[in-house]
């Protein structure tokens, strides 16, 4: 037990609260700087129970093998770059809601509104998705981080196939929102998730039954 009050164990673990704070509370100041406070919730702060539960799972672990594997914490340069990660992502993440302003939006847009456009410049001009992009890469590095071997590959699987699913709901929309110019910029941008690539006009027919069904959920 008496690991837990090391200065490895202090020292990641402080990584890792104040990594999760920040992202959180600068979450939702943005949404309230950008959208107004009168239509922002507390959703905006992206804390859902399958989320926390996660969490719990990566800090179980920790607990264990700090506990009962001291040593496996001792790969510094393995943790920095986790933190490199955690910044990286957070910045790329933060860069894409300053950049597409209100057009950013936490929930699935499935009806477009006057102020809608189509972000195509700064950071968008490289991923399509730098928001999902910003995020795999936080959440992903926050385990490189905590050098949790089990949850850097769960957390990396888990996360992908939350976007892998979600990517297309939302370009199906945006296809409706924007027609031929989204398919152009599509085709020429890549995703920012790794293997999720632009999906085709036939597959937007098989989408669209499903798409008015699903639910806007935020991570997790």
């Amino acid at each position: 037990m008496i690991e837990l009050f090391s200065y490895t164990a202090c020292r990641q673990l402080s990584e890792f609260i104040v990594a999760i704070i920040f992202f959180h509370v600068s979450e939702y100041l943005l949404a309230v700087c950008t959208h107004g406070r009168s239509t922002v919730t507390l959703k905006s702060l992206l804390i859902s129970k399958n989320y926390v539960l996660a969490m719990m799972c990566s800090l179980l672990e920790y607990w264990v093998e700090i506990t009962y594997f001291p040593k496996l914490k001792e790969h510094w340069w393995i943790s920095n770059l986790g933190l490199a990660l955690v910044v990286i992502g957070e910045a790329i993440r933060k860069g894409a809601m300053i950049t597409a302003g209100r057009a950013f939006t936490h929930l699935i847009k499935i009806h477009q509104e006057e102020h809608h456009r189509l972000v195509t410049h700064g950071i968008y001009g490289f991923v399509r998705h730098p928001g999902y992009c910003g995020f795999f890469i936080w959440s992903v590095g926050t385990q490189i981080m905590l050098l949790n071997p089990i949850c850097t590959p769960v957390f990396a699987v888990v996360v992908w196939k939350f976007f892998s699913e979600r990517i297309p709901y939302e370009e199906f929309y945006l296809r409706q929102f924007f027609d031929d110019e989204y398919d152009e910029y599509a085709q020429r941008v890549p995703s920012g998730v790794p293997f999720v690539k632009a999906s085709k006009p036939q597959e937007n027919k098989n989408l669209s039954a499903k798409a008015g069904e699903m639910e806007m959920f935020v991570f997790f």
